[in-house]
Protein backbone atom coordinates (compact mmCIF):
# COMPACT_ATOMS: atom_id res chain seq x y z
CA UNK A 1 0.00 0.00 0.00
CA UNK A 2 1.20 3.82 -0.59
CA UNK A 3 -0.60 6.86 0.17
CA UNK A 4 0.53 10.68 0.77
CA UNK A 5 0.59 11.32 4.51
CA UNK A 6 -1.89 14.39 3.56
CA UNK A 7 -4.66 11.83 2.75
CA UNK A 8 -4.56 10.15 5.83
CA UNK A 9 -5.23 13.41 7.02
CA UNK A 10 -8.45 13.69 5.91
CA UNK A 11 -9.43 11.00 7.63
CA UNK A 12 -9.80 13.97 10.79
CA UNK A 13 -8.54 13.41 14.49
CA UNK A 14 -5.85 16.29 14.25
CA UNK A 15 -4.88 18.91 16.14
CA UNK A 16 -1.44 20.06 14.83
CA UNK A 17 0.99 19.50 12.35
CA UNK A 18 4.51 20.32 11.51
CA UNK A 19 6.66 19.29 8.29
CA UNK A 20 6.27 17.79 5.03
CA UNK A 21 2.84 16.97 4.90
CA UNK A 22 3.15 15.85 1.23
CA UNK A 23 5.11 12.81 1.87
CA UNK A 24 4.71 9.22 0.72
CA UNK A 25 3.48 6.81 3.38
CA UNK A 26 4.54 2.73 2.66
CA UNK A 27 3.44 1.43 5.89
CA UNK A 28 2.10 1.78 9.41
CA UNK A 29 3.64 0.77 12.94
CA UNK A 30 3.08 1.17 16.59
CA UNK A 31 6.11 -0.97 17.69
CA UNK A 32 9.30 1.37 16.83
CA UNK A 33 11.69 -2.28 16.39
CA UNK A 34 8.68 -2.72 13.19
CA UNK A 35 9.23 0.30 11.69
CA UNK A 36 10.85 0.75 7.92
CA UNK A 37 11.51 3.56 5.90
CA UNK A 38 8.88 4.86 4.47
CA UNK A 39 6.40 4.21 7.60
CA UNK A 40 4.43 6.22 9.91
CA UNK A 41 4.81 5.60 13.66
CA UNK A 42 2.06 5.96 16.10
CA UNK A 43 3.65 6.74 19.65
CA UNK A 44 1.59 4.75 21.66
CA UNK A 45 1.33 5.69 25.57
CA UNK A 46 1.01 2.05 26.88
CA UNK A 47 0.60 0.86 30.19
CA UNK A 48 4.49 -0.67 30.70
CA UNK A 49 6.14 1.64 27.68
CA UNK A 50 5.09 4.89 26.20
CA UNK A 51 6.04 5.23 22.27
CA UNK A 52 6.27 8.80 23.07
CA UNK A 53 9.86 7.55 24.22
CA UNK A 54 11.03 5.66 21.13
CA UNK A 55 10.48 8.72 18.46
CA UNK A 56 13.89 8.95 18.04
CA UNK A 57 14.67 5.59 17.18
CA UNK A 58 11.42 5.24 14.69
CA UNK A 59 12.95 8.35 12.69
CA UNK A 60 16.52 7.13 12.80
CA UNK A 61 14.83 3.94 11.40
CA UNK A 62 13.50 5.69 8.24
CA UNK A 63 9.42 6.72 10.03
CA UNK A 64 8.16 9.46 7.78
CA UNK A 65 6.33 10.72 9.97
CA UNK A 66 5.52 10.44 14.13
CA UNK A 67 1.97 10.49 14.94
CA UNK A 68 1.51 12.03 19.14
CA UNK A 69 -0.56 13.51 21.62
CA UNK A 70 1.24 15.50 23.72
CA UNK A 71 3.62 18.69 22.04
CA UNK A 72 7.37 17.17 21.40
CA UNK A 73 10.44 18.61 20.34
CA UNK A 74 12.12 15.92 18.09
CA UNK A 75 14.94 16.53 15.82
CA UNK A 76 14.69 19.15 13.66
CA UNK A 77 13.33 18.67 9.87
CA UNK A 78 11.33 15.47 11.61
CA UNK A 79 7.20 15.59 10.36
CA UNK A 80 4.96 15.12 12.89
CA UNK A 81 0.98 15.42 13.95
CA UNK A 82 -0.56 15.73 16.92
CA UNK A 83 -3.83 14.10 17.86
CA UNK A 84 -6.02 13.52 20.57
CA UNK A 85 -6.07 10.09 20.85
CA UNK A 86 -2.93 8.11 19.05
CA UNK A 87 -4.89 4.75 19.55
CA UNK A 88 -8.35 6.15 17.79
CA UNK A 89 -6.56 8.06 15.58
CA UNK A 90 -4.47 4.85 14.08
CA UNK A 91 -7.78 3.10 13.90
CA UNK A 92 -9.62 5.81 11.84
CA UNK A 93 -5.83 6.19 9.76
CA UNK A 94 -5.44 2.04 9.40
CA UNK A 95 -8.48 1.52 7.90
CA UNK A 96 -8.36 4.67 5.43
CA UNK A 97 -4.36 2.93 4.53
CA UNK A 98 -6.06 0.32 3.66
CA UNK A 99 -8.82 1.00 2.10
CA UNK A 100 -11.28 -0.01 4.35
CA UNK A 101 -11.75 -3.77 3.59
CA UNK A 102 -14.26 -4.85 6.23
CA UNK A 103 -16.69 -2.81 4.15
CA UNK A 104 -16.55 -5.46 1.39
CA UNK A 105 -17.04 -8.26 3.81
CA UNK A 106 -19.82 -9.41 6.18
CA UNK A 107 -18.75 -9.01 9.36
CA UNK A 108 -20.32 -10.87 12.74
CA UNK A 109 -18.16 -9.35 15.83
CA UNK A 110 -18.93 -11.15 19.10
CA UNK A 111 -18.27 -9.60 22.81
CA UNK A 112 -19.14 -10.88 25.95
CA UNK A 113 -17.11 -12.63 29.17
CA UNK A 114 -17.43 -16.31 27.80
CA UNK A 115 -18.80 -18.24 25.01
CA UNK A 116 -17.07 -15.62 22.41
CA UNK A 117 -14.54 -18.71 20.78
CA UNK A 118 -17.48 -20.87 20.76
CA UNK A 119 -19.96 -18.31 18.92
CA UNK A 120 -17.45 -17.64 16.20
CA UNK A 121 -16.89 -21.06 15.38
CA UNK A 122 -20.17 -21.50 14.86
CA UNK A 123 -20.70 -18.76 13.39
CA UNK A 124 -18.01 -19.63 10.74
CA UNK A 125 -19.53 -23.11 10.23
CA UNK A 126 -22.87 -21.43 9.56
CA UNK A 127 -21.06 -19.57 6.62
CA UNK A 128 -19.51 -22.40 5.33
CA UNK A 129 -22.89 -24.15 5.35
CA UNK A 130 -24.46 -21.44 3.35
CA UNK A 131 -21.89 -21.75 0.59
CA UNK A 132 -19.71 -18.70 1.90
CA UNK A 133 -16.02 -18.23 2.13
CA UNK A 134 -15.34 -17.45 5.79
CA UNK A 135 -12.36 -15.77 7.87
CA UNK A 136 -12.29 -16.06 11.88
CA UNK A 137 -10.26 -13.37 14.24
CA UNK A 138 -9.82 -14.76 17.86
CA UNK A 139 -8.41 -16.51 20.73
CA UNK A 140 -7.64 -19.40 19.02
CA UNK A 141 -5.95 -18.57 16.62
CA UNK A 142 -6.90 -15.96 12.89
CA UNK A 143 -7.76 -18.55 9.80
CA UNK A 144 -8.87 -18.07 6.82
CA UNK A 145 -8.51 -20.39 3.35
CA UNK A 146 -5.80 -22.91 4.40
CA UNK A 147 -3.97 -20.45 6.48
CA UNK A 148 -3.78 -20.94 10.30
CA UNK A 149 -2.04 -17.67 12.16
CA UNK A 150 -1.43 -17.48 16.26
CA UNK A 151 -3.47 -15.20 17.85
CA UNK A 152 -1.01 -13.14 20.05
CA UNK A 153 -3.73 -11.24 21.03
CA UNK A 154 -7.91 -12.16 21.01
CA UNK A 155 -8.67 -9.18 19.08
CA UNK A 156 -5.13 -7.60 17.26
CA UNK A 157 -4.55 -4.14 17.47
CA UNK A 158 -5.85 -1.65 14.31
CA UNK A 159 -3.22 -1.19 11.94
CA UNK A 160 -2.72 -5.49 12.41
CA UNK A 161 -6.14 -6.10 12.03
CA UNK A 162 -7.18 -3.85 9.00
CA UNK A 163 -4.02 -5.57 7.24
CA UNK A 164 -5.37 -8.97 7.88
CA UNK A 165 -8.61 -7.92 6.93
CA UNK A 166 -7.43 -6.56 3.56
CA UNK A 167 -5.76 -9.56 3.17
CA UNK A 168 -8.50 -12.24 3.72
CA UNK A 169 -11.02 -10.27 1.25
CA UNK A 170 -7.63 -10.68 -1.42
CA UNK A 171 -8.08 -13.75 -0.29
CA UNK A 172 -11.92 -14.68 -1.51
CA UNK A 173 -13.37 -14.80 2.39
CA UNK A 174 -16.51 -13.06 2.11
CA UNK A 175 -16.94 -13.25 5.60
CA UNK A 176 -15.62 -12.89 9.00
CA UNK A 177 -16.63 -14.13 12.54
CA UNK A 178 -14.04 -12.08 14.94
CA UNK A 179 -13.92 -12.05 18.70
CA UNK A 180 -14.13 -8.55 20.42
CA UNK A 181 -12.62 -7.91 23.64
CA UNK A 182 -13.12 -5.35 26.58
CA UNK A 183 -9.78 -4.37 25.79
CA UNK A 184 -10.27 -3.95 21.97
CA UNK A 185 -13.09 -1.78 22.60
CA UNK A 186 -11.35 0.36 25.05
CA UNK A 187 -8.35 0.64 23.28
CA UNK A 188 -10.04 1.44 19.83
CA UNK A 189 -8.69 -1.24 18.05
CA UNK A 190 -11.80 -1.75 16.06
CA UNK A 191 -12.23 1.64 15.61
CA UNK A 192 -13.84 1.93 11.79
CA UNK A 193 -14.31 -1.88 11.22
CA UNK A 194 -17.90 -1.96 9.77
CA UNK A 195 -19.71 -4.52 11.36
CA UNK A 196 -22.72 -6.18 10.07
CA UNK A 197 -23.99 -8.11 13.51
CA UNK A 198 -22.45 -7.20 17.15
CA UNK A 199 -23.17 -10.14 19.59
CA UNK A 200 -23.33 -9.99 23.60
CA UNK A 201 -23.09 -13.24 25.37
CA UNK A 202 -22.48 -12.15 28.64
CA UNK A 203 -21.17 -10.26 31.16
CA UNK A 204 -19.03 -11.86 34.71
CA UNK A 205 -16.32 -11.08 36.29
CA UNK A 206 -13.08 -11.18 34.22
CA UNK A 207 -10.19 -8.57 33.55
CA UNK A 208 -10.89 -6.23 36.39
CA UNK A 209 -6.49 -6.61 36.31
CA UNK A 210 -7.28 -3.96 33.36
CA UNK A 211 -10.74 -2.59 34.24
CA UNK A 212 -11.12 -0.97 37.58
CA UNK A 213 -14.70 -2.33 38.19
CA UNK A 214 -17.09 -4.20 36.35
CA UNK A 215 -18.86 -1.01 36.12
CA UNK A 216 -15.89 -0.29 33.93
CA UNK A 217 -16.05 -3.34 32.46
CA UNK A 218 -19.59 -3.52 30.81
CA UNK A 219 -19.16 0.07 29.95
CA UNK A 220 -16.21 -0.86 27.68
CA UNK A 221 -18.23 -3.79 26.03
CA UNK A 222 -21.23 -1.63 26.10
CA UNK A 223 -19.26 0.98 23.55
CA UNK A 224 -19.81 -1.86 21.21
CA UNK A 225 -23.21 -1.09 21.23
CA UNK A 226 -23.64 2.59 21.99
CA UNK A 227 -19.64 3.43 19.49
CA UNK A 228 -18.61 1.37 17.54
CA UNK A 229 -21.99 -0.32 15.08
CA UNK A 230 -23.77 2.83 15.24
CA UNK A 231 -20.73 4.11 13.67
CA UNK A 232 -20.68 1.49 10.78
CA UNK A 233 -21.11 2.03 7.39
CA UNK A 234 -23.46 -0.83 6.77
CA UNK A 235 -26.58 -0.35 5.88
CA UNK A 236 -28.36 -3.53 7.08
CA UNK A 237 -26.64 -4.06 11.40
CA UNK A 238 -28.28 -5.85 13.71
CA UNK A 239 -27.43 -5.83 17.67
CA UNK A 240 -27.83 -9.68 18.60
CA UNK A 241 -28.14 -9.32 22.84
CA UNK A 242 -28.37 -12.50 24.90
CA UNK A 243 -31.74 -11.04 26.85
CA UNK A 244 -31.22 -14.03 29.99
CA UNK A 245 -28.28 -12.25 30.42
CA UNK A 246 -29.35 -9.02 33.31
CA UNK A 247 -26.43 -6.44 31.17
CA UNK A 248 -27.85 -7.73 28.43
CA UNK A 249 -30.97 -6.19 29.43
CA UNK A 250 -29.56 -3.13 29.90
CA UNK A 251 -27.68 -3.07 26.42
CA UNK A 252 -30.97 -3.87 24.61
CA UNK A 253 -32.44 -0.81 26.10
CA UNK A 254 -29.53 1.30 25.05
CA UNK A 255 -29.97 -0.25 21.61
CA UNK A 256 -33.49 0.13 21.06
CA UNK A 257 -32.70 4.04 22.12
CA UNK A 258 -30.63 4.18 18.87
CA UNK A 259 -33.09 2.67 16.66
CA UNK A 260 -30.76 -0.15 15.98
CA UNK A 261 -32.38 -3.38 14.63
CA UNK A 262 -32.15 -6.18 17.45
CA UNK A 263 -32.28 -9.54 17.66
CA UNK A 264 -32.85 -11.21 21.17
CA UNK A 265 -31.71 -14.85 22.31
CA UNK A 266 -31.97 -16.43 25.53
CA UNK A 267 -33.32 -19.70 27.29
CA UNK A 268 -36.97 -17.75 28.44
CA UNK A 269 -39.83 -17.72 25.33
CA UNK A 270 -39.70 -13.99 25.82
CA UNK A 271 -36.35 -13.97 23.38
CA UNK A 272 -36.43 -13.89 19.57
CA UNK A 273 -34.47 -16.83 19.87
CA UNK A 274 -35.15 -19.63 22.01
CA UNK A 275 -35.22 -23.07 22.42
CA UNK A 276 -38.40 -25.30 22.14
CA UNK A 277 -37.51 -28.61 23.11
CA UNK A 278 -33.98 -30.09 24.92
CA UNK A 279 -31.95 -33.21 24.79
CA UNK A 280 -28.98 -33.09 26.97
CA UNK A 281 -26.00 -35.63 27.39
CA UNK A 282 -22.43 -36.03 27.09
CA UNK A 283 -22.82 -36.91 23.22
CA UNK A 284 -24.14 -33.49 22.66
CA UNK A 285 -27.38 -31.32 21.94
CA UNK A 286 -30.22 -32.02 20.10
CA UNK A 287 -33.92 -30.50 20.25
CA UNK A 288 -35.69 -27.42 18.32
CA UNK A 289 -35.09 -23.92 18.25
CA UNK A 290 -37.99 -21.26 17.63
CA UNK A 291 -36.52 -18.49 15.33
CA UNK A 292 -38.82 -16.01 15.17
CA UNK A 293 -41.94 -16.89 13.32
CA UNK A 294 -39.90 -20.19 12.41
CA UNK A 295 -38.63 -23.62 14.05
CA UNK A 296 -35.41 -25.19 13.35
CA UNK A 297 -34.49 -28.22 14.23
CA UNK A 298 -30.76 -29.03 15.44
CA UNK A 299 -28.27 -31.43 16.86
CA UNK A 300 -25.04 -30.60 17.98
CA UNK A 301 -22.12 -32.42 19.39
CA UNK A 302 -21.29 -29.69 21.65
CA UNK A 303 -22.69 -30.22 25.61
CA UNK A 304 -24.19 -28.54 27.78
CA UNK A 305 -26.67 -25.69 28.18
CA UNK A 306 -23.89 -22.97 27.85
CA UNK A 307 -23.30 -24.24 24.82
CA UNK A 308 -27.08 -24.15 24.01
CA UNK A 309 -26.92 -20.29 24.42
CA UNK A 310 -23.77 -20.32 22.30
CA UNK A 311 -25.35 -21.62 19.71
CA UNK A 312 -28.82 -19.52 20.35
CA UNK A 313 -26.42 -16.72 19.80
CA UNK A 314 -24.70 -18.01 16.30
CA UNK A 315 -28.47 -19.05 14.98
CA UNK A 316 -29.87 -15.07 15.88
CA UNK A 317 -26.63 -13.92 14.26
CA UNK A 318 -27.34 -16.46 11.16
CA UNK A 319 -31.19 -15.26 11.20
CA UNK A 320 -30.26 -11.62 11.52
CA UNK A 321 -28.08 -11.97 8.33
CA UNK A 322 -30.77 -13.45 6.53
CA UNK A 323 -29.46 -16.89 6.07
CA UNK A 324 -31.41 -20.25 4.93
CA UNK A 325 -33.03 -22.13 8.30
CA UNK A 326 -31.63 -24.96 6.40
CA UNK A 327 -27.97 -23.41 6.84
CA UNK A 328 -28.26 -22.52 9.89
CA UNK A 329 -29.73 -26.14 11.12
CA UNK A 330 -26.50 -27.68 9.19
CA UNK A 331 -23.83 -25.12 10.56
CA UNK A 332 -24.64 -25.94 13.83
CA UNK A 333 -24.73 -29.71 13.27
CA UNK A 334 -21.22 -30.06 11.30
CA UNK A 335 -19.53 -28.11 14.35
CA UNK A 336 -17.68 -31.28 16.16
CA UNK A 337 -15.70 -29.57 19.26
CA UNK A 338 -14.15 -26.15 19.64
CA UNK A 339 -10.37 -26.52 20.70
CA UNK A 340 -10.16 -26.34 24.65
CA UNK A 341 -13.87 -25.46 25.09
CA UNK A 342 -14.90 -28.72 26.75
CA UNK A 343 -13.33 -30.60 24.66
CA UNK A 344 -13.53 -33.91 25.28
CA UNK A 345 -10.54 -36.81 25.36
CA UNK A 346 -11.80 -39.90 24.22
CA UNK A 347 -10.35 -42.62 26.13
CA UNK A 348 -11.39 -46.87 26.82
CA UNK A 349 -11.31 -46.12 30.73
CA UNK A 350 -14.93 -45.62 31.57
CA UNK A 351 -14.24 -42.10 32.64
CA UNK A 352 -14.82 -39.30 30.69
CA UNK A 353 -12.24 -36.29 30.64
CA UNK A 354 -13.19 -32.94 29.18
CA UNK A 355 -10.81 -30.19 28.89
CA UNK A 356 -11.63 -26.37 29.34
CA UNK A 357 -10.52 -22.85 29.19
CA UNK A 358 -12.49 -21.49 32.08
CA UNK A 359 -10.42 -19.30 33.90
CA UNK A 360 -13.07 -16.87 35.86
CA UNK A 361 -15.09 -17.71 38.59
CA UNK A 362 -18.76 -17.89 36.24
CA UNK A 363 -17.23 -19.98 33.40
CA UNK A 364 -15.97 -22.47 36.00
CA UNK A 365 -19.11 -22.66 37.88
CA UNK A 366 -20.65 -22.64 34.83
CA UNK A 367 -18.91 -25.80 33.68
CA UNK A 368 -19.14 -27.35 36.57
CA UNK A 369 -22.95 -27.14 36.74
CA UNK A 370 -23.49 -28.21 32.99
CA UNK A 371 -20.79 -31.16 33.95
CA UNK A 372 -23.27 -32.57 37.44
CA UNK A 373 -25.92 -33.88 36.06
CA UNK A 374 -23.54 -35.74 33.08
CA UNK A 375 -21.50 -37.43 35.43
CA UNK A 376 -22.53 -41.07 36.81
CA UNK A 377 -19.70 -41.02 39.47
CA UNK A 378 -17.82 -38.90 41.19
CA UNK A 379 -17.09 -35.02 39.28
CA UNK A 380 -13.21 -34.65 39.90
CA UNK A 381 -11.99 -30.88 39.05
CA UNK A 382 -8.31 -30.09 38.33
CA UNK A 383 -7.49 -26.33 38.01
CA UNK A 384 -5.59 -23.27 39.07
CA UNK A 385 -5.39 -19.42 38.79
CA UNK A 386 -3.12 -17.24 36.51
CA UNK A 387 -0.52 -15.32 38.20
CA UNK A 388 -0.40 -11.40 38.00
CA UNK A 389 -3.52 -11.08 37.16
CA UNK A 390 -6.73 -10.72 39.12
CA UNK A 391 -6.23 -11.74 42.67
CA UNK A 392 -10.02 -11.18 44.08
CA UNK A 393 -11.53 -13.98 41.78
CA UNK A 394 -9.09 -16.64 43.51
CA UNK A 395 -10.88 -17.68 46.93
CA UNK A 396 -14.40 -17.40 44.35
CA UNK A 397 -12.96 -19.93 41.73
CA UNK A 398 -11.78 -22.15 44.81
CA UNK A 399 -14.84 -22.04 46.79
CA UNK A 400 -16.68 -22.86 43.73
CA UNK A 401 -14.64 -26.08 42.48
CA UNK A 402 -15.06 -27.05 46.28
CA UNK A 403 -18.82 -26.67 46.70
CA UNK A 404 -19.81 -28.09 43.18
CA UNK A 405 -16.94 -31.46 42.69
CA UNK A 406 -16.77 -34.22 44.14
CA UNK A 407 -12.59 -34.21 44.29
CA UNK A 408 -10.71 -31.02 43.94
CA UNK A 409 -6.53 -30.73 42.89
CA UNK A 410 -5.63 -27.00 43.06
CA UNK A 411 -2.70 -26.75 40.39
CA UNK A 412 -0.80 -24.00 38.56
CA UNK A 413 -2.27 -22.29 35.37
CA UNK A 414 0.51 -19.63 34.33
CA UNK A 415 2.05 -18.54 37.63
CA UNK A 416 4.02 -15.72 35.40
CA UNK A 417 6.76 -13.81 38.00
CA UNK A 418 4.21 -15.11 41.00
CA UNK A 419 4.98 -18.04 43.39
CA UNK A 420 3.11 -20.83 42.74
CA UNK A 421 2.39 -21.61 46.44
CA UNK A 422 0.75 -18.26 47.43
CA UNK A 423 -1.32 -18.41 44.67
CA UNK A 424 -2.61 -22.03 45.69
CA UNK A 425 -3.15 -20.52 49.31
CA UNK A 426 -4.88 -17.58 47.93
CA UNK A 427 -7.61 -19.88 46.16
CA UNK A 428 -7.20 -22.21 49.24
CA UNK A 429 -9.12 -19.80 51.18
CA UNK A 430 -12.52 -20.31 48.98
CA UNK A 431 -11.92 -23.83 49.21
CA UNK A 432 -11.81 -23.88 52.84
CA UNK A 433 -15.10 -22.69 53.35
CA UNK A 434 -16.85 -25.40 52.10
CA UNK A 435 -14.97 -27.25 55.35
CA UNK A 436 -13.85 -30.00 52.90
CA UNK A 437 -11.21 -32.30 53.82
CA UNK A 438 -7.88 -31.83 52.82
CA UNK A 439 -5.94 -35.00 51.28
CA UNK A 440 -1.87 -35.03 51.28
CA UNK A 441 -0.12 -35.58 48.31
CA UNK A 442 2.59 -37.12 50.40
CA UNK A 443 0.18 -40.18 50.85
CA UNK A 444 0.16 -40.79 47.19
CA UNK A 445 3.80 -39.57 46.31
CA UNK A 446 5.16 -43.29 45.90
CA UNK A 447 2.02 -44.82 44.41
CA UNK A 448 2.04 -42.11 42.20
CA UNK A 449 5.40 -42.71 40.72
CA UNK A 450 4.49 -46.55 39.78
CA UNK A 451 2.17 -46.21 36.52
CA UNK A 452 0.44 -49.55 37.32
CA UNK A 453 -0.64 -48.48 40.49
CA UNK A 454 -4.16 -48.57 42.12
CA UNK A 455 -5.72 -46.40 44.70
CA UNK A 456 -7.83 -47.65 46.74
CA UNK A 457 -10.08 -44.55 46.45
CA UNK A 458 -13.11 -44.91 48.76
CA UNK A 459 -11.58 -42.51 51.10
CA UNK A 460 -11.03 -40.02 48.37
CA UNK A 461 -14.67 -39.60 47.85
CA UNK A 462 -15.13 -35.97 48.52
CA UNK A 463 -12.47 -33.66 49.41
CA UNK A 464 -9.45 -31.57 47.51
CA UNK A 465 -5.60 -31.70 47.09
CA UNK A 466 -3.10 -29.10 46.51
CA UNK A 467 -0.59 -30.14 43.85
CA UNK A 468 1.76 -26.98 42.23
CA UNK A 469 2.70 -29.10 39.05
CA UNK A 470 0.09 -29.43 36.88
CA UNK A 471 1.44 -32.63 35.12
CA UNK A 472 0.99 -34.35 38.22
CA UNK A 473 -2.35 -32.65 39.04
CA UNK A 474 -3.56 -34.47 35.57
CA UNK A 475 -1.34 -37.50 36.64
CA UNK A 476 -3.30 -37.70 40.18
CA UNK A 477 -6.78 -36.55 38.62
CA UNK A 478 -6.51 -39.70 36.36
CA UNK A 479 -5.61 -42.24 38.66
CA UNK A 480 -8.36 -41.44 41.04
CA UNK A 481 -10.58 -41.36 38.01
CA UNK A 482 -13.04 -44.49 38.11
CA UNK A 483 -15.23 -45.79 34.82
CA UNK A 484 -18.71 -43.77 35.22
CA UNK A 485 -16.57 -40.73 36.96
CA UNK A 486 -15.77 -37.42 34.87
CA UNK A 487 -12.83 -35.11 35.27
CA UNK A 488 -12.78 -31.90 33.95
CA UNK A 489 -9.24 -29.94 33.53
CA UNK A 490 -9.81 -26.16 33.53
CA UNK A 491 -8.62 -22.95 33.11
CA UNK A 492 -5.95 -23.26 30.31
CA UNK A 493 -7.97 -24.72 27.27
CA UNK A 494 -6.57 -24.30 24.07
CA UNK A 495 -3.52 -22.75 25.45
CA UNK A 496 -0.37 -25.19 24.82
CA UNK A 497 2.17 -23.20 26.56
CA UNK A 498 2.70 -22.46 30.48
CA UNK A 499 4.09 -19.19 31.69
CA UNK A 500 6.58 -19.66 34.48
CA UNK A 501 8.17 -17.00 35.39
CA UNK A 502 9.56 -15.57 32.56
CA UNK A 503 10.06 -18.44 30.66
CA UNK A 504 6.94 -19.74 27.85
CA UNK A 505 7.34 -23.45 28.22
CA UNK A 506 5.22 -25.80 25.65
CA UNK A 507 2.73 -27.05 27.62
CA UNK A 508 -0.70 -28.41 26.26
CA UNK A 509 -3.76 -29.69 28.61
CA UNK A 510 -4.81 -32.11 25.76
CA UNK A 511 -1.17 -33.66 25.47
CA UNK A 512 -0.41 -34.40 28.78
CA UNK A 513 -3.77 -36.25 29.45
CA UNK A 514 -3.14 -38.52 26.46
CA UNK A 515 0.34 -39.07 27.61
CA UNK A 516 -0.91 -39.59 31.58
CA UNK A 517 -3.62 -41.93 29.98
CA UNK A 518 -1.42 -43.49 27.99
CA UNK A 519 0.95 -44.35 30.78
CA UNK A 520 -2.12 -46.66 32.58
CA UNK A 521 -2.35 -47.89 29.54
CA UNK A 522 -5.42 -46.51 28.38
CA UNK A 523 -7.89 -49.36 28.77
CA UNK A 524 -10.24 -50.68 30.91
Amino acid sequence: MRMRLSELLQTGEVEETEGDLDRLVTGLAYDSREVKRGSIFFAVPGARADGHDFITQALEKGAVAVVVERKIAPPAGATWVRVRSVRRAMGTWAARFYDYPSRGLVLVGVTGTNGKTTVTYLVESIFRAAGMVPGVIGTVNYRYGDRALPALQTTPESIDLQRLLAEMAKAGVQDVAMEVSSHALELERVRDIDFDAAIFTNLTRDHLDFHSDMEHYFLSKSKFFSDYLPSSAKKNKSAVIHGGDPKGRELLEIVQGLGLKAVTYGQGREWDVHPLALESDLDGLRGKIQVKERVLEFSSRLIGSTNLENILAAAAAGFSLGLEPGAISSGIARLASVPGRLERIENRRGFSVLVDYAHTPDALERALRVLQPLARGKLITVFGCGGDRDRGKRPLMGEIAARLSDLTVLTSDNPRTEEPLKILEQIEVGVRKTALTKFQISDLRSQISNSKFKIQNSKFERGYFVEPDRRAAIRLSSRLARPGDLVLIAGKGHEDYQILGSKRIHFDDREVVREELARLGNKK
